[in-house]
Order: structure tokens, then sequence, then C-alpha cells
């Protein structure tokens, strides 16, 4: 029984406070790229995914929004999770998914896998969802573009290798391009696709 039931749980107490609680964190973050949010006490998603992502999917994934899930994640039984309680597809090309968990970060694929949406339609992009160990702790990164007044910092622990190079062709895609959020345990950092990022 407990194991049918183990779904059900760990979503919004107050749907729609926590909702729009995590809606105004998650949108603080990527108006602010190096500032780390709190999402705690929203939701609980299966372990070992991490609330912050649980808060994140729990508020913006639906029935219009196909979810990708690395196979760390797919172990967890996050996707019944999100099928129960936000109705969202899981789809098993990451070129198809509006969002992505990626729960291993050394296993993250390439982000030209996802969809960075068209020149008329750049919106129809994909957001990553990547968990990491820690958001401190890491090498120090510099972080420069909109929404930031001259320059921040973010130190990320278990970014993967490949990480940096990525990102610097993602970026060369604007208006087109995915945005990232990163998530630990319960707080999340996010890095739209107009941040620059270089090592310090």
């Amino acid at each position: 029984m407990a194991d049918t039931m183990a779904p059900l749980e760990g979503g919004f107490a107050d749907p729609v406070f926590d909702a729009q609680a995590a809606f105004s964190a998650i949108m603080g973050a990527f108006a602010r790229p190096g500032t780390i949010v709190d999402l705690a006490g929203l939701a609980q998603p299966p372990a070992p995914v991490p609330p912050a992502a649980g808060a994140f999917l729990a508020a913006l994934a639906d029935y219009d929004t196909p979810v990708w899930l690395d196979d760390a994640a797919k172990a967890t039984g996050i996707a019944d999770w999100l099928i129960f309680h936000t109705g969202a597809a899981i789809v098993a090309d990451p070129a198809a998914a509006s969002f992505a968990l990626i729960c291993e970060p050394s296993a993250l694929p390439s982000l030209s896998r996802f969809a960075v949406g068209t020149a008329d339609f750049p919106d129809r992009s994909a957001t990553l969802i990547l968990c990491l160990p820690d958001l401190r702790g890491g090498p120090t990164l510099l972080l420069t573009g909109p929404g930031i007044e001259t320059e921040a910092f973010a130190s990320p622990r278990g970014l993967p290798a490949s990480f940096l190079s990525d990102w610097a062709d993602n970026r060369g895609l604007y208006p087109c391009g995915i945005d990232v959020l990163l998530v630990a345990g319960a707080e999340a950092l996010g890095l739209p696709r107009t941040t620059q990022i270089a090592e310090r």
C-alpha cells in the first residue's frame, strides 16, 4: 500500500500559494543570475531528487510541457510523481521536452540535444534542471550579462567538465538556446541563456 501511495505524496500542501511562491522565487533566480534562492518547504519529490527540482516542476510543468528524465532520474520514481501532480507527459526524446531533469550531472547530454527554439519562436526551448551536490564550494565562475549590474560570482560544485564549452555554444545561439536551473537540496540558481560564464 505504501508503494501505491508514494506518488501521491510530496506535492504542494497549498497548491495555489505554494505554486505562486515557487514561481516567484524561480523567476527571481533567472532575473538575477548568480543569486541563490531557497525553495524549502514547498514540495518533496521522491528521494534523492532535490526538493528545489520538485518545486520547479510542480509549479511549472503541466499537460503542455513534456518532461525528459535522465536514467538517474527515472530510477527515483519521479515519473509517476510528476504525472500525478502535474499531468506532464514523460518523453524519451530530449529534443521533444520543455523541461529536462538531470540527476546525474556527469551524464549530462550535450546541450545541443535539447530544443533551442526557433528564430520565430525562441521561447519554444527547453529548460534543464541540473541537480548538483552543492551550489557552493566549487570553482569560482564569473557571470556577466542581463540582470547583472556589473558582474556576479557563482561556485557550484559538480558541474560536468564539458559544461562551460557547451554553455558558450548555447549562448551563441541567442535569442534561441536553452536555460538551466542548477539545484542542490532546496536551493536553486538560474542561468538564463543570456548569461556569459567564464572561469575566474
